[in-house]
């Protein structure tokens, strides 16, 4: 392998795992909160992608098929799946919180079954072209060419991600969030409103992968049914392998042997 096509590769690879950490993200933020292991997240990019190409084909009339258009579709994916992820969370595994752990697993499958099957129902299995118009202009660096695309997919999702950490971090909210993955009852003691952190931390872990889907669907100009179960596959591995480090940063800043800070919601 010559030197050029390593890095041809590795750039491929940074824009392919720029999506896989948006999901894996998700994953862990979810997990880290109530302890759930989210597994209709995959299907929960799918609906993202989906969505996102609706909306894209809609504006699309208006504004064509550039960046004004994924832009569009990006934001509204992402408000409405994230609503989804609401919905989800209130009527699937609110329910089921005290459940034994077995009942809560076999609840997330379900509800993956659920999107899975109902994205097969509405669309027949078939691919649907996302015909974006983003042009192939770059950066040349010896034979290896990197386009402006992948240059502004690969910011987008460090800007979410980053946008993530700091509202988990500096916000009234993000606060929450963090006092309940240390104690749930402690918190609702302490005057949390728990039922609310939770539903935000599923708007949130589900509005990051319904960004993943649209991006992923502009850059490889196509999306069906199939893509969360295979996305959700590997962004669970992600998150099982790098969700210890993320789940530290963001939900212990201090690390293992850091000092505690009192904070007060």
């Amino acid at each position: 392998m010559t030197l050029d096509l390593l890095i041809q590769q590795l750039v491929n690879g940074l824009i392919v795992g720029s999506f896989y950490a948006l999901i894996a993200l998700g994953y862990s933020m979810v997990f880290g909160v109530i302890k759930l292991l989210n597994f209709a997240h995959g299907d929960i990019y799918m609906n993202g992608a989906f969505v996102g190409l609706i909306v894209f084909s809609f504006v699309g009339i208006w504004v064509g098929n550039g960046w004004l258009g994924v832009v569009c579709a990006l934001l509204v994916s992402m408000l409405a799946v994230g609503l989804l992820g609401v919905i989800i969370e209130r009527f699937a595994y609110r329910p089921m919180r005290n459940a034994p752990r077995l009942s809560i697993l076999i609840t997330a499958l379900g509800a993956s079954m659920v999107l899975n099957g109902t994205a097969l129902a509405l669309t027949g299995g078939r691919h649907y072209a996302f015909n974006t118009d983003l042009g192939f202009a770059g950066v040349d660096i010896s034979t290896v060419h990197i386009t402006y695309t992948q240059m502004v997919l690969v910011a987008a999702s460090i800007a979410l991600m980053a946008g993530m950490q700091a509202f988990v971090s500096r916000t009234m909210y993000g606060k929450a969030m963090r006092a309940v993955s240390i104690d749930m009852g402690a918190s609702r003691l302490m005057g949390i409103d728990v039922d609310r952190v939770i539903a935000l931390t599923f708007f949130m872990g589900s509005a990051l992968a319904a960004g993943g889907g649209v991006m992923a669907g502009a850059y490889y100009g196509s999306v069906h049914f199939f893509m969360g179960f295979i996305m959700g596959l590997k962004a669970f591995t992600a998150a099982v392998i790098g969700g210890t480090l993320i789940l530290f940063l963001v939900f212990k800043p201090t690390g293992l042997l850091g000092r505690s800070v009192v904070e007060r919601v």
